[in-house]
């Protein structure tokens, strides 16, 4: 590897993080009803970078995090699909809403449960990743990504069948 394991961690992490970021500008667009070229872009292919360099760390059995990376990869060659190939025309307007929003889940999910694994404040509180702290804010987190995915189904009607 070109990086030592901690200049990896941090560079994934930075990615993840970012992509977050991008996402969350991305989801309140299509929230209000629109959607801009860069800020998706960047989501889009900064959540697909995560995922992937995901698959770089040592694997030696499947896990949760391994799912989860497979499933987003899914999810997203479904959105850039259905945003780049299809021009979100009939209902792949649909698909590239619920796995944009899906895809940004699955991040988001990933960074609470990092938070409570490695900052200490929120690991005293959730030592375990079962106490109720812990669960608060994951279903907060789906709670407003489902909120903004149902708003954004209401709202996001493309006036054009080629992204802006």
């Amino acid at each position: 590897m070109f990086f030592s394991s901690q200049a990896f961690v941090l560079i994934h992490v930075a990615i993840s993080l970012a992509a977050i970021a991008a996402g969350l500008v991305a989801v309140a667009d299509l929230a209000a009803g629109r959607l801009r070229a860069g800020w998706t872009a960047a989501f889009l292919w900064l959540t697909l970078a995560t995922s992937l360099t995901g698959f770089l760390f040592p694997i030696s059995v499947f896990t949760p995090a391994l799912a989860f990376g497979v499933l987003s990869t899914v999810l997203l060659a479904l959105a850039f699909a259905a945003l780049y190939r299809f021009h979100l025309a009939g209902a792949w307007r649909v698909v590239y809403v619920v796995t944009a929003i899906a895809a940004l889940w699955l991040n988001v999910f990933v960074l609470i449960v990092q938070a409570f694994q490695k900052v200490g404040p929120l690991h005293a509180l959730a030592p375990t990743g079962a106490e109720p702290p812990f669960a608060a804010a994951q279903v907060a987190a789906l709670a407003i990504l489902v909120w903004a995915g149902w708003r954004s189904l209401k709202r996001f009607r493309p006036a054009t069948t080629r992204p802006v």
